[in-house]
């Protein structure tokens, strides 16, 4: 223990754990002392368990311009025997990440993943008395051990505490992992709540006070000050997700608690969307999603933001939905979808000022999918970036598209600065057969002075309007960055801007201009 308390009080002294600091109106991860931007992939499921199968992947991933790999860390391995620990599968990570100049990401898969309990140790899985499994209303057991159990919640605490220790002792002056996520899609299904005894009689009762105070302190509107379950929120599904949306919290919370007391890494824990239509029980249910962040937030204050899992064509609207005060958005998981996956990162880190994006089963890329175009110019202009996060003088832009994966491809228009931007999404190809994939059309605009702008991404037109005057374009400047400086190419003022109308950027790869402004009558 001693040699962990010098370790801990070496890195806090020079204030080099890795931690989220407001900046303006956001927040930001800071990492060695300064702001990162995650370039996320995530792996599957069972690619870490394998060492020698992981090795293959990582000349990939520089190829795909990846700065950190998000990877499970799994109670089943790390605690084979109770008490006795292992820690070969995160060493080897760790060893693999840093000579390959990556950052991790660690995904606690302890009690569930996917709501199901399917990588705690087998001498839990074996011993339901000691470690009760949820319930179904006729009594048997799922495989979802209970939120409501001590001996869960403390077996999974005293795994978790073991692995943040194991990480100040290996990695708190390398800071190789910088985030870490407690569990996995936390939720309850096919019922929207546990049926054992113990959830039965808690249910009954009275709701904790320390809800009731956080809800009403929030401004949430209650039937009753105090009362049961049902007298507070209602009859139905909807109050059972808030129950055990609580005791999942409060869960986590232990969890969490015990491995911050050990070693401070920032801790989120993620959420497995709602298609529409479903009721409580017919999804993943009670886990951190936007109706409960309230809840979640009140049960577990150890946890510093909610993060969804976006696999659904509406990237818009769930991105919106966790971006909310006090609540950094980070993407762990999305899906991959050619089209747009690369048009929504920028998106998210744009206009909701994310701290990272990651798609799901990165080795299952190819070195030449358009996620490598579009994380080489991410990496190029992450300094202006991290700049301008949270000043209002940067923009995400995309066509939205609904969960039935309808294109609204109308034209948007932003004020920013002393200009009004207004971007379209068609009409953007110079191929004799355009592809028009307009969903796979994005990107960011950032303010540089009062009549400069860079834009970076993929199939957008820009046109400038400005109040008492006409908006003339001076010079647009295709380019690069390069060790942060730039490199200016082709000055695109004949046909490639329209005679001086406008800034284009092609559908067929990410790009980068800087367009300078200036007024006339």
């Amino acid at each position: 223990m001693l040699v962990l308390a010098a370790a801990f009080t070496a890195a806090r002294a020079a204030d080099d754990i890795p931690q989220l600091r407001t900046k303006g109106t956001t927040q930001q991860l800071i990492v060695d002392g300064a702001p990162f931007l995650i370039r996320g992939g995530e792996l599957g499921n069972s690619t870490a368990s394998d060492l020698k199968y992981l090795q293959q992947f990582w000349p990939l991933f520089g190829q795909l311009g990846l700065n950190t790999i998000l990877a499970p860390a799994s109670w089943e391995l790390i605690e084979p025997v109770e008490g006795q620990f292992d820690f070969r599968s995160i060493d080897g990570l760790l060893e693999q990440a840093r000579a390959h100049k990556t950052r991790v990401v660690l995904l606690w898969f302890g009690a569930w993943k996917n709501s199901m309990s399917s990588y705690v140790p087998a001498w839990v899985k074996r011993d339901q008395a000691r470690f009760p499994r949820s319930q179904l209303p006729d009594g048997r057991g799922m495989e979802i051990l209970s939120p409501f159990a001590a001996a869960n919640r403390e077996a999974d605490a005293r795994a978790f505490a073991a692995l943040m220790a194991h990480l100040l002792a290996v990695d708190a002056r390398r800071r190789t992992v910088i985030m870490v996520q407690v569990e996995n899609e936390i939720g309850m299904i096919p019922h929207a709540r546990d049926y054992s005894p113990a959830a039965n009689e808690l249910i009954a009762g009275e709701v904790p006070t320390a809800l009731m105070s956080y809800l009403a302190g929030h401004g949430r509107k209650l039937a009753s000050p105090r009362g049961t379950w049902e007298q507070v929120f209602g009859r139905g599904a909807a109050t059972e997700e808030i129950f055990m949306a609580w005791h999942f919290a409060t869960y986590v919370e232990a969890v969490a608690k015990a491995g911050k007391r050990v070693y401070p890494l920032p801790m989120f824990v993620n959420a497995a969307l709602v298609r529409p239509g479903r009721q409580p029980g017919e999804y993943p249910s009670a886990g951190p999603l936007p109706h409960l962040i309230d809840v979640w937030r009140a049960g577990a204050p150890s946890i510093d933001f909610l993060a969804p899992d976006i696999y659904f064509p509406n990237f818009v609207e769930w991105a919106r939905a966790y971006s909310v005060p006090g609540n950094p958005l980070f993407v762990p998981e999305t899906g991959r979808a050619p089209d747009a996956t690369p048009a929504n990162g920028f998106y998210a880190i744009g206009e909701l000022d994310a701290i990272g994006f990651s798609p799901f089963a990165i080795e299952s890329y190819k070195a030449d999918d358009a996620l490598g175009d579009a994380y080489d110019v991410l990496r190029q202009i992450t300094p202006l970036v991290l700049e301008h996060q949270g000043d209002d003088s940067m923009i995400g832009v995309r066509p939205p598209v609904s969960f039935d994966g309808v294109v609204d491809d109308t034209p948007q228009s932003f004020r920013l600065g002393d200009y009004t931007l207004h971007v379209a999404f068609k009409g953007t190809s110079t191929e004799p057969t355009p592809q028009r994939k307009v969903e796979a059309h994005g990107g960011l605009i950032i303010r540089l002075g009062a009549d400069e702008y860079l834009v970076a991404g993929k199939g957008l037109i820009v046109t400038f309007s400005t109040e008492g005057a006409i908006a003339g374009i001076e010079s647009i400047w295709e380019g690069r960055f390069v060790d942060g400086r730039w490199v200016p190419g082709r000055l695109l003022n004949g046909d490639e801007s329209h005679q001086g109308r406008h800034l284009r950027i092609p559908e067929g790869k990410f790009g980068i201009q800087r367009v300078r402004l200036y007024r006339y009558q």
